[in-house]
């Protein structure tokens, strides 16, 4: 009877165990992160008998998870991608927002201004139409910089952002240590004793750590892991946190770069390509691909911009007959001295910048740095090294440098990203937009042909003097003489210039140096025939030069001398559209990709309440039937007392 009744009461408690496990495991059906549990039941090893084996019932090896490693790394990998794609989407958006509006973008300023330009091109003497031309010009730069403020808003939010995020990942990385200890403790009494509920624990905290960052796991002998970021930097090793950190960038101070922090003290900084994946991935990825592009290429339009327009409307003439100056205050590329390689202090380096050739900026950072003999200047958004050589760098990617720099010394050189919030208007009075031309044409009134001389075109300030009275040394004259074909000039050089009037009656591009003028001699002058070029004196009711600047509208002036200011502004709203779009649509498709990884693991780790309910069914029977032979085994040993007393 002892053995009936021992064998009776294995099975009635592993149907005891099932069913403990099958109502765990309902009970946790809508717990995230939770893996089914199931018995694993084995026969009891039989004993012999002078017969032969008799079997001594059932026994429970352990309670296991129904967990694929395989499949639950599919979910995180799928998982970490997605959470980088939509955070992605949902910073650019912003700007894709702020760029995309029809009334609070650059395109209206801009259009408004330009059509101010065009007002004083044509009754350059009105008062009015040069008011209204200051006013859109006021307006173009309180839209630059207003847009250039919601970039810093934007920009200061992603620094936020990051610095939480590391927070975030260091508190999820204390967790999963604290839970590495806890597990081990756990599962000291054997190897087939596994603290499932402290792995699904674990195992949950890792999902979101990498909802933070993407990170790879091993596991180690005792049951805890360890976790890897970037290309492997250690965040948990066992029980043993390596923290994560942020600190100003050592390339540019105004914006956080990680690091891990070592255990014997100090902070290795990981670079931002190698931090992907997650929230934190999403961000970098965003400020370096996107951000940095947007506020860069805004500011290169206000710095092509401004440098163009001043540089005509220095070439012009004021109502009251002096040259124009800086109609915009200039715009310089930003300036910073980085920490000395060499010394570790602040750089002592003096030198300045100045834009040579706007059509050559990009929409790059830079470093500037000296070893001693060599200077480099090294784009930050790749590390490529855009020059090399012994004198500082002139006209490389449109920009010149001046001054002075000792071993080691490093410079931030932004030449763009600043200049949308500096662009001001310099000029306050509606005469001093030097709408005229320092000089005029005139013909004798002697002549007898029918050659005429275009409205010369000021190059440069190439002999042009300052004072209102006289801004040329001397008249310059041309005359014809039909013998020779070609005209004697006087007061500037060439001394002759080639003319014949058969071959081009239709017109003769013509230009001079000092002073440093181009125009068009057209028609059939006749012998002795003689133009007069001089000092505008009085010319209030000329615009030539306010045509001139109304004219960069159309010049191709930027991006390779590919692009206008409105072009390079549609260009910059086309490239952060795409951008957006893009950013969408892999977010979306990496959803798809996660539902369908989470419903493969789900199929095999996730609590089914039919098959729950079946089970619960199945147990039961399994004890109840258990129950009888114990009743059988009962009932026998009583009818053997009966017989006994």
């Amino acid at each position: 009877m002892a053995g009936l009744l021992s064998i009776s009461l294995t099975g009635l408690n592993a149907a005891q165990a099932a069913l403990n496990t099958t109502s765990h495991n309902i009970s946790n059906a809508s717990v995230t992160g939770y893996t089914r549990q199931q018995v694993v039941q084995g026969t009891a090893d039989p004993k012999f008998t002078g017969v032969g084996f008799f079997g001594q019932g059932t026994e429970i090896s352990t309670v296991k998870r129904v967990y694929s490693q395989f499949l639950t790394a599919q979910v995180l990998a799928a998982d970490t991608s997605q959470v980088q794609y939509e955070t992605y989407y949902n910073q650019i958006k912003q700007v894709d927002n702020l760029l995309s509006d029809t009334t609070a973008g650059l395109s209206p300023a801009l259009e408004e201004f330009f059509r101010g330009v065009q007002q004083v091109a044509a009754d350059p003497s009105s008062i009015p139409s040069r008011q209204s031309m200051l006013s859109s010009s006021e307006a173009l730069a309180t839209r630059f910089q207003s847009m250039q403020s919601r970039f810093q808003e934007i920009r200061d939010g992603v620094e936020t952002q990051i610095s939480q995020s590391v927070s975030d990942i260091n508190a999820l990385a204390k967790k999963i240590a604290d839970l590495n200890l806890k597990i081990v403790s756990a599962q000291s009494a054997g190897p087939n004793v596994p603290a499932n509920d402290l792995l699904d624990q674990r195992d949950s905290i890792v999902a979101d750590l990498n909802k933070q960052i993407k990170a790879t796991t091993t596991t180690n002998s005792d049951g805890t892991i360890n976790v890897f970021i970037g290309s492997g930097q250690p965040l948990v090793m066992g029980q043993d946190v390596y923290s994560l950190s942020t600190a100003a960038s050592t390339t540019d101070p105004t914006r956080l770069s990680v690091g891990v922090e070592l255990a014997g003290g100090g902070v290795v900084t990981i670079p931002e390509n190698l931090l992907s994946g997650g929230t934190l991935g999403g961000l970098l990825s965003y400020r370096s691909d996107s951000l940095d592009t947007a506020q860069n290429a805004l500011g290169r339009i206000a710095v092509g911009l401004v440098t163009e327009f001043n540089a005509q409307h220095a070439l012009g003439q004021d109502l009251d007959g002096e040259l124009g100056g800086n109609y915009f205050t200039a715009l310089t590329p930003a300036m910073q001295n980085l920490p000395n390689l060499t010394t570790g202090a602040a750089s002592t380096a003096s030198v300045s910048a100045s834009i040579s050739d706007v059509s050559g900026l990009t929409t790059d950072d830079y470093v500037l740095s000296y070893d001693g003999t060599n200077y480099a200047l090294t784009r930050t958004s790749d590390s490529v090294s855009v020059y090399s050589g012994t004198t500082l760098p002139a006209g490389v990617d449109g920009m010149t440098f001046t001054g002075t720099m000792s071993a080691g010394d490093r410079i931030l050189v932004q030449p763009t990203r600043y200049a949308a919030r500096d662009i001001q208007v310099a000029i306050q009075d509606t005469r001093l937009i030097a709408a005229a031309s320092p000089v005029t044409v005139s013909k004798s009134t002697t002549n007898s042909g029918t050659g005429t001389i275009s409205q010369p075109t000021v190059n440069s300030l190439t002999g042009i003097l300052s004072s209102a009275s006289a801004h040329l040394a001397s008249d310059i004259t041309l005359t014809f003489n039909s013998t020779t074909n070609q005209f004697t000039v006087t007061g500037a050089l060439p001394a002759t210039i080639a003319y014949d009037p058969s071959s081009n009656a239709a017109g003769s591009s013509v230009t001079l140096t000092n002073p440093d003028l181009t125009f068009s001699i057209s028609g059939r002058p006749a012998n002795g025939d003689t133009f007069t070029i001089s000092t505008n004196v009085g010319g209030t009711k000329d615009g030539t030069n306010a045509n001139a600047l109304y004219a960069l509208q159309s010049a191709k002036d930027l991006i390779g001398g590919t692009a206008t200011f409105g072009y390079a502004y549609s260009q910059m709203v086309s490239d952060v559209g795409t951008k957006t779009s893009s950013a969408k649509i892999n977010s979306e498709a990496q959803q798809g990709l996660l539902d369908q990884a989470t419903a493969a693991q789900q199929s095999v780790s996730g609590v089914n309440l039919d098959e729950e309910a079946a089970n619960l069914l199945r147990y039961q029977q399994i004890y109840q039937a258990a129950s009888k032979c114990i009743g059988v085994a009962n009932t026998l040993f009583q009818d053997i007392l009966n017989i006994m007393g």
